[in-house]
């Protein structure tokens, strides 16, 4: 399996509002490590998984409108808990809507909240 990963980074606001998450129910504000994973079993005519730059493109037009946002805010996350691993899914998602036709394979992202701890999703983009 061949690969090429990217990163990127983004700032948050969010809250977390049920007793499971303790003081982060409460308004507090996250720096994550976004890591995009892009794998295949075969490398393309160009001898590439994806081109890096493309992938880089895409990465930062889905995160563009969630930097320095207070995620609460936003109509897209109405009602939901803005965890980290949801947020990783909804950016895989949102990249593979954009990446339609221009790659095929399985896509991870891992969002970085410390130095201790990460959550990710992961699945095909075809």
């Amino acid at each position: 399996m061949y690969n090429v990963r990217i990163r990127e980074h983004i700032m948050i606001a969010h809250s977390l509002p049920s007793k499971v998450f303790g003081p982060a129910q409460n308004m507090h504000g996250a720096t994550y490590v976004v890591d995009a994973d892009f794998q295949s079993p075969n490398v393309d005519e160009n001898n590439i998984v994806i081109d890096i730059g493309l992938a880089t493109e895409v990465l930062k037009e889905v995160l563009q409108p969630l930097a320095y946002q207070n995620l609460d805010e936003l109509p897209q996350f109405k009602g939901h808990l803005t965890t980290t691993e949801f947020l990783a899914q909804y950016i895989h998602s949102q990249m593979a809507k954009a990446l339609q036709g221009k790659f095929s394979g399985q896509l991870k992202i891992t969002l970085g909240e410390s130095h201790v701890a990460w959550a990710g999703f992961s699945g095909a983009v075809s």
